[in-house]
């Protein structure tokens, strides 16, 4: 018989309704709980240390290597010798998919919106919705290139201009789509790792922003001590952006994340594996576990506070700092986990999963109703409704129960059914005993 923990049974103080009300119905105890924190506090030194604000951590000077040799593999996978080449850098890769990838929405100064709005190379990829790494990056390129204009954000506007006209390949609608997706690509390939001439002077360069960064823009809000200055959020946010706060840093701010995550699912999967002897199929860390979920939330909150913590410390009241050494990723991890919980623990998401596998019933019944649907023989069911058809029109002008009779026989015989009755149809039906048989 296996043993049951104590600290299952033991009885909750008052102190202890605050946790029960977090900690709903899990079994959580405190190993977990000390396990899940550490977790989380491993990854926020980890965020401290190694990653910190964009150009300093260890983490930084890793993920940029690694955004520069997959674009040297990129751009030898769609032509680019390095051999041909004086330098074979990352520097000529760029200019090399620069080059093969040309777009209408690449504007870089304020000159070149016709002074509509104040831009410089530092942060024409993150004014530019085009240059975005996500669904918004890619709708606004296919607008742009279909319609030969060009989207920035200016003062939390969406500024649209005229651009010179840009003409894609393909001979259909279908192909120009996936040249434009392919053309939005590969000129984002040409940007992530900073332009070439930026890079061909031993510099950075600009990349582009991390995914839906660039929707900060819209939220001129607040006015917040930057130096001497007061600035909104979407002036921090581009200021940042020109500082290095870039998809890179985007990679290196993600791994203590990944780190935090991974490490707690693998430390629950061990003890139910060990310590509860539950079988491998019952210990995978999927979200249907409420304990793993409150661990979860727990180790990322930890990592989210000890990040906001260090970032308040060492920023010394700039926001701009402050916002530099602000991982967002932890911060929308950790807020995305509590939005799903409090959505489970009202019942919320049971009622959205409801309909979703109403839907996907819905889906499987037309699915099996369509297959029968092709199985059927058309000219065969024609047929039979004519026969139908000729049927009731020849009952609709019969004159006596004789023509009747002999028009439902010829019927049967027709579609080859087994006559209901024996012998004489009106003996059939005079003898109280007999009845009708369909076969």
């Amino acid at each position: 018989m296996n043993s049951v923990n104590s600290d299952y049974l033991k009885p909750k103080a008052e102190s202890d309704n605050v946790l029960h009300l977090i900690q709903g119905t899990t079994r959580c105890d405190r190993y977990d709980y000390l396990s899940a924190v550490a977790c989380g506090t491993i990854g926020g030194l980890v965020d401290i240390f190694l990653v910190g604000a964009p150009t300093e951590g260890a983490l930084g000077a890793w993920s940029d290597a690694q955004v520069d040799s997959a674009v040297m593999r990129y751009a030898r996978l769609v032509g680019w010798d390095p051999r041909n080449e004086q330098k074979g850098n990352v520097a000529s890769a760029i200019g090399f998919l620069e080059r093969k990838y040309p777009v209408n929405y690449d504007q870089r100064h304020t000159r070149d919106v016709g002074g509509a709005f104040d831009m410089s190379a530092k942060n024409h990829h993150i004014k530019s919705l085009a240059h975005s790494p996500s669904p918004v990056g890619l709708f606004f390129s296919m607008l742009n290139q279909f319609t030969s204009t060009a989207s920035f954000v200016s003062d939390g506007q969406l500024v649209t201009i005229q651009s010179e006209t840009f003409e894609l390949e393909g001979h259909n609608p279908v192909a120009k789509l996936f040249c434009g997706t392919a053309n939005w690509f590969g000129h984002l390939m040409s940007d992530v790792a900073g332009s070439s001439g930026s890079r061909g002077n031993a510099g950075r360069g600009t990349g582009i922003a991390v995914p839906f960064y660039e929707l900060f823009q819209f939220l001129p809000l607040g006015q917040f001590n930057v130096g001497k200055h007061k600035q909104d959020i979407a002036t921090i946010a581009v200021r940042a952006f020109q500082e290095g706060y870039d998809a890179r840093h985007g990679i290196s701010m993600a791994l203590p994340v990944i780190l935090t995550d991974l490490s707690i699912r693998f430390i629950w999967a061990l003890r139910r594996y060990f310590e509860d002897g539950l079988p491998a199929s019952e210990c995978i860390p999927t979200a249907k576990h409420d304990e793993l979920r409150l661990m979860l939330l727990l180790g990322h909150g930890t990592l989210a506070v000890i990040d906001a913590l260090d970032a308040g410390v060492r920023s010394k009241g700039n926001y701009l700092m402050f916002f530099m050494r602000l991982n967002l990723l932890a911060w929308f991890r950790f807020t995305l986990m509590v939005v799903k919980e409090i959505g489970i623990q009202t019942g919320l998401s049971d009622t959205a999963q409801m309909n979703i596998d109403a839907y996907r019933k819905i889906e499987e019944a037309l699915d099996m109703y369509l297959d029968e649907l092709e199985g059927l023989d058309y000219d065969r069911f024609e047929e039979e409704a004519n026969a139908y058809r000729i049927f009731e029109q020849k009952l609709s002008v019969a004159t006596s129960s004789e023509d009747i009779t002999a028009m439902l026989e010829d019927f049967l015989v027709h579609f080859e059914i087994p006559l209901p009755w024996e012998d004489d149809f009106n003996e059939h039906m005079e003898d109280p005993d007999n009845y009708f048989v369909f076969e």
